[in-house]
């Protein structure tokens, strides 16, 4: 039975992972600042702090040891920093969730290499204020600057599951039922995408195997939003046009200027079998349907 601790645990995949971690019987503590009720009861403990306070963050978990650490709400480099001071030495493997967007477009699947954090230069600023791909750069270079803490860092894509509460893909469904357009530079650009059991499933792989560096975490196949929304119009027998421009809030969320994909070869080669995306993302698509139609 590992001892476990997961930051950001509640909803989501962070919730998965956690429902995961609690069926093999692992010992887990989930760390929250309370905004969002659970369905855990009595089976985990919780710690319950604001991660952004690095002192509460510290006495909460005071001389506490842990085997595994799950890190899903590292967005900069100063909380970055701040887990490592508190947990190197304490702890056999450090998990940050990170993702595709660390990435620069490219020609080709995203590979691990195309992005090294060992060598990316620090550079915290007074304001704190990142982008999410340069707080997500600054966070792994920090961790993997640190040479007393094990570090695994999950590169995911956009995570999709009927629990989304950023409704990305809710957001082309209901957009195909009233028939309003969608703006998007390409309608044709393939993207990585990743279920968010699937999500769970790695991130609990990764942390048990003690993965050391960098790497991705895709689900088989690539698909575009044209293709997504053929599968749209079989579900509910309605499409949406797509057009290249439309007010903010019809710019689907999906929007990008070319491919998005990644190349998960390496953890697939150590073992990890992943989903296939043109398996799941049809069922997906009719479960939200079905959801949208009660409503």
């Amino acid at each position: 039975m590992a001892k476990i601790l997961v930051l950001g645990g509640t909803r989501f995949f962070g919730k998965r992972l956690v429902n995961r971690l609690l069926a093999k019987g692992d010992a887990v503590t989930i760390l929250t600042r309370g905004h969002h009720q659970d369905s855990f009861g009595g089976a985990v403990s919780r710690l319950a702090v604001d991660r952004k306070d690095p002192e509460s963050l510290k006495q909460a978990v005071g001389s506490q040891d842990f085997d595994i650490v799950y890190d899903n709400i590292c967005y900069t480099p100063e909380e970055a920093g701040q887990a490592a001071d508190i947990f190197a030495g304490r702890i056999g493997q450090y998990v940050l969730t990170s993702t595709l967007s660390v990435y620069d477009f490219a020609d080709h699947p995203l590979r691990e290499e195309d992005f090294d954090p060992y060598r990316y230069p620090v550079m915290m600023n007074e304001s704190r204020d990142y982008s999410y791909k340069e707080g997500k750069r600054q966070a792994e270079a920090v961790l993997f600057g640190r040479h007393n803490l094990n570090v695994t860092a999950v590169r995911l894509p956009i995570v999709l599951g009927p629990d989304d509460y950023t409704r990305r893909l809710h957001f082309h469904i209901e957009h195909a039922a009233s028939g309003e357009a969608i703006g998007l530079p390409d309608p044709d650009a393939q993207i990585s995408f990743v279920h968010a059991e699937e999500a769970a499933e790695f991130l609990e792989w990764a942390g048990q195997i003690q993965w050391e560096g960098p790497v991705n975490a895709c689900s088989s196949g690539t698909i575009s939003v044209r293709e997504m929304m053929s599968l749209i119009q079989q579900e509910i027998g309605r499409s949406a046009p797509l057009q290249s421009s439309a007010p903010p809030d019809h710019m689907s969320p999906f929007g990008i200027p070319g491919d998005w994909t990644m190349d998960h070869a390496r953890a697939a080669a150590a073992g990890f079998k992943f989903w296939d995306l043109h398996d799941w993302m049809p069922k997906l698509i009719a479960e939200l349907s079905a959801d949208l139609q009660v409503r």
